[in-house]
């Protein structure tokens, strides 16, 4: 391969923390989920996924599928520790890192002389500083390493080239390829192209007729596992930060609107206060019990993190909105960060995420 990009990606890796901290729950279904009725599953582990549960399934669901599992409530703190120490151990071993979530990243491999032994050296070095099992993915590039990381989990470790992905997968349902939807799924059945094989050989006319000239040509590509995206080394930082709940039953009393943005307002300005970061405009988000969402947002002279400047101006927001009918999730935002120089952080050279 001229080019080598390996996806590392962490197995069930929540419920793995949990059994790390909880080694008497080996071997048993665990759940990693909250309590409350509009709950969903955050992960499972690969006992309770026998089961059918899955990861963003309605936790009354899986409790209804798996009911012997063990359910625990998530711990992102504990998480995001584990997370740091992995990917700590990643960047000692290689340059140029690209991590796309708590248990995931890619890395480019291009240029080592053994990068399977360089993987396999990784997995076991994690393995032994932090416990955790992780599936290993190489390919010629991010497309190819990603699929591969998902053919053979738990502690998969699979190397494809593009030609080998397309015949290994060929007849899968093209909903295998990242950024392939259900919708876009339903859409190519209804055109007879059920698998990736199908796809790849389709003709590029009649995918763009039907989904346009830009995205039809790119399913193609995706099919055949054509992709051109570079790992990139450097970390993003998000042009905003927001804190939200859904609440078990909707509410309409004010006073607990009130309470729930303050309570939210509080856990975000402590997170920009452990940063240093500050901004200036200041939004809420009310979905209401009809689903209908709104969002109201009001930008601030001078950037803050203080928590009754947010919570108080996030309070007022409400009360200018006056939410008609009863509130399903309320959640408060903060963006237009500044340095600690006072000038924007898009302006210090930094890369930011569009919202």
């Amino acid at each position: 391969m001229s080019r080598c990009i390996a996806h590392l990606d962490l197995d069930a890796f929540y419920a793995s923390v949990e059994l790390q901290r909880r080694p008497e729950l080996r071997g048993l279904p665990v759940i990693v989920a909250g309590s409350g009725p509009r709950a969903v599953v955050t992960t499972a582990s690969y006992e309770a996924r026998r089961f059918g549960v899955g990861s963003a399934m309605p936790a009354s669901r899986a409790r209804r599928l798996c009911p012997d599992a063990v359910v625990i409530p998530p711990d992102f703190t504990a998480y995001r520790e584990v997370s740091r120490a992995v990917m700590a151990i990643v960047r000692e071993q290689v340059d140029r890192v690209e991590v796309v979530g708590l248990d995931e990243a890619y890395l480019d491999l291009t240029g080592l002389v053994a990068p399977r032994a360089a993987m396999r050296r990784l997995v076991a070095d994690v393995r032994a500083g932090t416990g955790m099992s992780m599936s290993v993915g190489i390919g010629p590039n991010k497309l190819v390493a990603k699929v591969a990381s998902d053919a053979e989990k738990p502690a998969g470790f699979v190397v494809l080239t593009r030609e080998e992905a397309c015949a290994r997968f060929a007849d899968r349902s093209p909903g295998l390829v990242p950024g392939i939807g259900p919708r876009t799924v339903q859409r190519l059945q209804r055109m007879g192209l059920t698998t990736l094989g199908a796809l790849a050989v389709a003709g590029e006319e009649e995918l763009s007729a039907r989904f346009g000239a830009r995205q039809g040509p790119w399913l193609r590509r995706r099919a055949r596992f054509e992709d051109g995206g570079e790992v990139a080394a450097e970390a993003r930082v998000a042009v905003s930060e927001s804190r939200e709940t859904t609440f078990d039953t909707d509410i309409a009393e004010p006073g607990a609107m009130e309470a729930a943005l303050r309570r939210l307002a509080g856990e975000l300005c402590a997170g920009l206060q452990r940063s240093g970061r500050r901004g200036r405009t200041i939004a809420i988000k009310v979905r209401l019990s009809d689903f209908s969402t709104v969002t109201r947002a009001r930008t601030l002279p001078a950037a803050t993190n203080d928590t009754d400047v947010v919570g108080g101006l996030a309070v007022m927001l409400l009360h200018e909105y006056a939410p008609p009918r009863p509130v399903r999730l309320l959640g408060v935002r903060i963006a237009s960060f500044a340095g600690g120089d006072g000038a924007p952080e898009a302006e210090r050279g930094q890369l930011a995420l569009p919202l």
